[in-house]
């Protein structure tokens, strides 16, 4: 980019100080320098200095970091492993023990006469058939794995949502670099333009096509900006913060990266998945929660203990009673029959589940896997081909261009196959870490990739 921008403009400069052009320059100033006006202000001052620029660089890591410290889902999530937590003890816990009173033959002639009824003072407790009080808190166990697997699903969203956000980011910041770059070689070739307009040299058409390749820049740049603005405002939220804030990125794309293979990336998803753990901790759970239902026909149990006041004339008055009694489930098939039934269909539901979205996740597995292969190979062939063909022909045009072999649209038109050749190159890179993201996404963890041995830090940047 830099060597065809620096041939491009040492040949105009030339085409500035061509000794015919000089000579009629200040003869011609007065009707050649209208029609230039609206052009340069299509390039002047086209971006203001953003408040962004003043913010210290930050890395993919460092975002992700504080992303995932301060994210508000996050934050979220945890409460509700806290909460599923909090509610293993209660789910195993015996119910409270109630306490009761009873007269008995107490006279109605004088009801108010207790000392002649016999007082029972009584304390009793419900107690849950053998096994039920284990099955129930496991069951709340599963909960607990169910909000921790729903917990590290959130993190991995927000990390991949900061990815694609990240190199959103660093793609608008790289494309105006390109952007002011490709400006600089307009300043020049306008520069020699008005001087060969000034000489009759340049037509009316000319100028027109040098107005809509500019505008063409203009609108580039709105665009990068909007895309810079909600980059930004994507990632402050994302990290808790005001939207606005100033941030600034900083890294590389590395493009060069070897993508494992789809069998590997398979295999790691049935590990790591945080959904397909949290549905397969869900089949858990149901099959508990069947069995608890199976012990429906266990039966129930309760104790009472009490102490007996009786009459001043019983002998002996005081005494103690004990209780107890038990439920009898065999009398209530339809009911206890139901509930099994419905646990049981409980279970092959989220067994099905399971198998659907494995299914579907190794199919996202390899579709992303497809897309960041394709954003790979696009990347270098535009690195690899197509750059070097663009910058050749505009080296030809700048030569062609002094020599007076061909005219001022040919030369913006290789100017401008240039802009779009390094603006779809940016935009493959940032392809291709976004796919990745996603990637990471369907597998459901970092992907550990592998550099070629050739690669340098100094390639990843290039």
């Amino acid at each position: 980019m830099k060597a065809h921008l620096a041939v491009l403009c040492a040949a105009l400069f030339c085409l500035s100080v061509f000794p015919a052009c000089a000579q009629k320059q200040d003869q011609a100033n007065s009707s050649a320098q209208n029609p230039f006006i609206h052009l340069e202000a299509l390039i002047r001052n086209q971006h203001p200095a953003s408040r962004s620029a003043d913010a210290p660089p930050l890395t993919l890591h460092q975002i992700e970091q504080l992303a995932l410290l301060r994210n508000p889902e996050i934050a979220v999530a945890v409460h509700r492993v806290v909460t599923a937590e909090s509610s293993v003890p209660a789910a195993g816990a015996l119910s409270d023990p109630q306490a009761g009173y009873r007269g008995w033959g107490v006279p109605l002639s004088q009801p108010w006469d207790y000392n002649a009824a016999q007082n029972m003072f009584m304390i009793s407790q419900a107690l849950p058939g053998p096994g039920k009080r284990a099955l129930r808190t496991s069951i709340a166990q599963s909960g607990v794995a169910e909000a921790k697997d729903r917990l590290a699903e959130t993190r991995l969203q927000v990390r991949v949502q900061v990815r694609r956000a990240f190199y959103n980011l660093l793609l608008a910041q790289d494309e105006m670099k390109i952007h002011d770059e490709h400006v600089t070689i307009a300043r020049q070739a306008i520069q020699a333009a008005r001087i060969r307009y000034a000489v009759g040299q340049v037509p009316q058409q000319d100028l027109l096509k040098a107005e809509l390749e500019l505008t063409q820049l203009a609108e580039h740049l709105i665009r990068f900006q909007r895309d810079a603005t909600v980059a930004r405002a994507r990632l402050n939220t994302l990290v808790g913060r005001a939207p606005g804030t100033p941030i600034r990125v900083t890294g590389s794309y590395g493009i060069r990266a070897i993508l494992p293979s789809s069998l590997a990336l398979e295999k790691l998803a049935l590990i790591s998945r945080p959904d397909l753990l949290e549905a397969e901790a869900a089949v858990e759970k149901s099959r508990r929660q069947q069995s608890l239902a199976k012990k429906a026909y266990v039966p129930d149990f309760t104790v009472t203990g009490g102490y007996m006041l009786m009459g001043p004339s019983a002998n002996p008055r005081n005494n103690y009673m004990v209780e107890g009694s038990m439920s009898l489930p065999w009398l209530n098939h339809r009911l206890n029959n139901a509930k099994i039934a419905e646990s049981s269909a409980e279970a092959a539901q989220q067994e099905a589940a399971v198998t659907a979205l494995r299914t579907e996740a190794f199919g996202q597995i390899q579709e992303a896997l497809a897309e960041a292969q394709a954003a790979q190979r696009f990347a270098a062939l535009y690195q690899q081909a197509l750059r070097p063909q663009a910058e050749a022909t505009l080296h030809a045009a700048v030569i062609a261009y002094e020599n007076n072999q061909t005219d001022f649209l040919n030369l913006l038109d290789s100017q401008m196959a240039v802009i779009d050749i390094d603006l779809n190159w940016l935009q493959a890179r940032a392809d291709f870490n976004t796919r990745l993201a996603d990637l990471e996404l369907a597998v459901g963890a970092p992907i550990q990739l592998r550099q070629p041995q050739s690669s340098t830090p100094a390639q990843e940047k290039k």
